[in-house]
């Protein structure tokens, strides 16, 4: 039989002694809500869903749930609520934490600031949101009548086939989605609530960064870096600034939710990234 020193044995097997990864004791549960479009849907569990089980394999109590994917903010935080409210009751909590991506940290606002859900989410995390809009919008509405109409189309029919009770005014979405809408209409009627605590996190790639992109939002990230500056192919990190800003992510706005479309080329673990943002939560004592 072969001799193995205790130290060489262990080597070999790789054996450890505390296998299991580190816990995130977070006190109350955590709600993850994804933004606008069917990309994380078109994952099993869809937007978000592998995040959160991998923060519920670290003992946090993670939902990610779904909702009509191309609708408007007032429409989607119908649902949202709905969620938010099953969750409470089945964790025997009294509020939540919200880490919300892109558009989801708009519905998020909408939640506290105009449907009374401040009593029940003590934090609020947004990740990539555009707070300020996104001049993005205003590149789809100028485009010809026959092109926005046919993009419609195939939005509205995506998002009201795509998840159970869907509905869809894409159009619409877009149209408050705009830099102008943010400005006179949302932000002023929308204002932070005293009682909850707001953090946000912006991301970084393409111009001007020695991030990668993903190929497919080359152009909107060019478009967007010279009216916004520095941006993630979707949301500049001006407009994604809110509240508290805990700083920028190194990952274009599809990786930021664990997506790389195929391309590869990025080095972001969106696991990791959401399971730091738990440890921050589980500090401050949420």
């Amino acid at each position: 039989m072969p001799t193995f020193s205790a130290s060489a044995f262990q080597r070999l097997t790789g054996l450890e002694s505390r296998p299991q990864p580190s816990v995130i004791p977070t006190r109350l549960p955590v709600v993850m809500m994804h933004g606008f479009g069917i990309g994380g849907s078109l994952r099993r569990g869809g937007h978000l869903h592998e995040q959160a089980m991998y923060l519920r394999m670290r003992g946090v109590r993670a939902y990610a749930p779904n909702v009509s994917p191309y609708n408007t903010v007032r429409a989607r935080c119908q649902t949202w609520q709905a969620h938010i409210e099953h969750i409470l009751e089945e964790t025997h909590s009294d509020a939540v934490t919200v880490i919300a991506h892109s558009m989801g940290g708009l519905d998020a606002r909408f939640l506290i600031a105009q449907m009374g859900m401040h009593e029940h989410i003590k934090a609020l995390v947004t990740v990539s949101t555009p707070h300020r809009g996104s001049t993005l919008a205003n590149l789809v509405l100028k485009q010809p009548d026959a092109v926005r109409s046919w993009l419609a189309d195939i939005t509205d029919w995506m998002g009201t086939h795509i998840i159970e009770d869907g509905s869809a005014n894409s159009l619409q979405t877009v149209r408050e989605l705009t830099p102008s809408f943010m400005k006179h209409s949302f932000n002023p009627n929308v204002p932070d609530h005293p009682d909850v605590a707001y953090w946000s996190y912006a991301g970084q790639a393409g111009r001007d960064t020695p991030v990668p992109l993903t190929p497919l939002l080359r152009y909107f990230n060019t478009h967007l870096y010279e009216r916004e500056g520095i941006n993630d192919g979707f949301v500049s990190v001006e407009s994604a600034r809110w509240g508290t800003f805990k700083g920028t992510v190194d990952a274009d706005h599809v990786r930021q939710v664990g997506m790389d479309a195929g391309f590869g080329g990025a080095n972001f673990d969106a696991n990791a990234f959401y399971a730091q943002i738990a440890m921050q939560l589980r500090s401050a004592g949420w």
